[in-house]
């Protein structure tokens, strides 16, 4: 009899083990269910967020459904005698729930909570020189994602990207990116592809528009992204993410294989958003 009892046990643990997102999804769905924005809120995006305001009735609920659970799931805290309020949490969550608009809940998995200081800040580094000695020192930053679970911003540039929505530089963008890239336990630009055939296109597509973009940056060329894509793979994809949303019509026009390689990956069309 316990026998029995211990292989059931065995076969209802294996059950929820694999099925252990769709578990979790029945039971947000439950738990959310009830939650909308409210009223404030749509408000706060319509006047900040110019995606948001332009957006279809679909792509708007799906979004306004992923910031409550966003909002739910993950912890904004200040830093720096920062005290973060209604608005702030929701602009960011907005802005990371947007990459993920047409993905199923966990959003960013790996992401426990949002690290939010006042404005660019000092962090620890260190580095090793041709000889082996470590040096350590502090560098000015204006965000972090870390693998570990935590993701730093800096709220002056936070809403500068809401400032400036069509230049191509969105802060929580460029960082909830390098989320995503780090979902298959590198940073390498390369996120988890919906195929191999997909992987095997990316390998060469984004290669061959990586090394384009440096050869601009070097040659003084013209480019539709920032330099800062040519420091490597992984901000390459960053800076891509960022350009795609803010300039879709642009990066269309320099590079129409690229473009179509992040809405392949991202599963929509920016352009949409915009009134041109």
């Amino acid at each position: 009899m316990i026998n029995i009892f211990l292989m059931l046990a065995l076969v209802v643990f294996v059950v929820i083990y694999w099925r252990w997102h769709d578990v979790m999804r029945q039971y947000w769905q439950h738990k959310y269910a009830e939650q909308n924005l409210s009223e404030q809120d749509k408000q706060i995006l319509l006047k900040y967020m110019p995606i948001y305001r332009n957006m279809t009735d679909k792509d708007r609920e799906k979004l306004e459904n992923h910031i409550v659970w966003f909002l739910g799931e993950k912890r904004v805290i200040g830093r720096d005698g920062l005290k973060v309020n209604r608005a702030m949490a929701l602009l960011i969550a907005a802005d990371a729930c947007l990459l993920v608009l047409n993905s199923q809940w966990p959003l960013y998995p790996n992401v426990k909570e949002v690290v939010l200081y006042p404005s660019s800040y000092y962090a620890p580094q260190q580095s090793r020189d041709a000889a082996g000695l470590v040096n350590y020192h502090t560098s000015v930053r204006q965000g972090e994602s870390w693998p570990g679970g935590t993701l730093v911003l800096s709220w002056d540039n936070v809403i500068e990207g809401h400032r400036l929505p069509e230049d191509g530089h969105n802060l929580v963008f460029h960082e909830f990116a390098h989320q995503l890239d780090q979902q298959t336990g590198q940073t390498n630009g390369t996120p988890q592809l919906h195929s191999e055939a997909m992987y095997q296109q990316w390998g060469k597509v984004f290669t061959r528009a990586f090394s384009n973009l440096k050869s601009h940056v070097a040659y003084g060329m013209h480019h539709v992204m920032h330099s800062y894509g040519a420091t490597n793979e992984a901000e390459f994809f960053a800076v891509l993410t960022e350009t795609f949303i803010e300039k879709p019509f642009e990066l269309k026009q320099y590079d129409p294989e690229l473009f179509t390689l992040l809405t392949d990956y991202y599963q929509f069309d920016p352009r949409n958003w915009y009134r041109r």
